[in-house]
């Protein structure tokens, strides 16, 4: 079978990622997840937990052996060089893990959900195409204060430090936009599966 043809699908905080990725899998679409990943390898016992603890100190890992990501972020938040240090140990570990699970997918294509593609650069080495969840900045605030609380200071210092929504949609081949309802959204993903499965088609 031919190499899965790879979907990168990114969007803002709070725009609807999650639930565009949920739609793909209940399609059957392979979904490997960053976030996911970001996860797995700092799993216990794994070498990306002991490189992290290695670097930060004991005090960031829990007494249960897992890492304790509270402690952590204060220690990366408060210096740009230690959050460097951090993405340089996990980035190269989190696309070899997806790599990994890219590579064993059996189906004629695949979405690999990675928030920070456009930041991260070089997108298109990592995908054949960009899929954007786009919805507007209000929008995008309200959902984000209703999700996580907080102030909206704090919401409007998360959004800007992402790309802003004209970057990132000048990189996108696919657009969703997600200023409807769920089954809206839901709907729009079900017509992009269908061209998906044409794109991917062997010729």
């Amino acid at each position: 079978m031919a190499r899965p043809l790879r979907i990168g699908l990114t969007g803002g905080i709070a725009s609807g990622k999650s639930t565009v990725t949920q739609r793909f899998n209940e399609l059957g679409v392979p979904v490997i997840d960053a976030d996911v990943a970001s996860r797995a390898v700092v799993a216990p016992g794994s070498v990306g937990l002991q490189q992290v603890v290695l670097r930060f100190g004991p005090q960031v890992l829990a007494a249960t052996g897992e890492l304790n990501r509270a402690a952590l972020r204060d220690q990366v938040f408060r210096d740009p060089q230690l959050r460097k240090d951090l993405e340089g140990i996990l980035h190269p570990l989190i696309r070899s893990y997806m790599e990994r699970q890219a590579e064993e997918a059996v189906f004629p294509y695949l979405i690999m959900a990675i928030p920070l593609l456009i930041e991260g650069g070089s997108p298109r080495q990592r995908a054949d195409r960009i899929l954007v969840v786009d919805v507007d900045e209000p929008t995008q605030m309200r959902r984000l204060l209703a999700r996580d609380g907080g102030s909206a200071e704090q919401a409007r210092a998360i959004l800007a430090s992402q790309v802003s929504r004209e970057v990132r949609l000048a990189a996108a081949d696919d657009v969703l936009r997600n200023d409807g309802t769920v089954a809206d959204l839901q709907q729009s993903v079900d017509h992009l599966h269908e061209r998906y499965m044409d794109l991917a088609k062997v010729p």
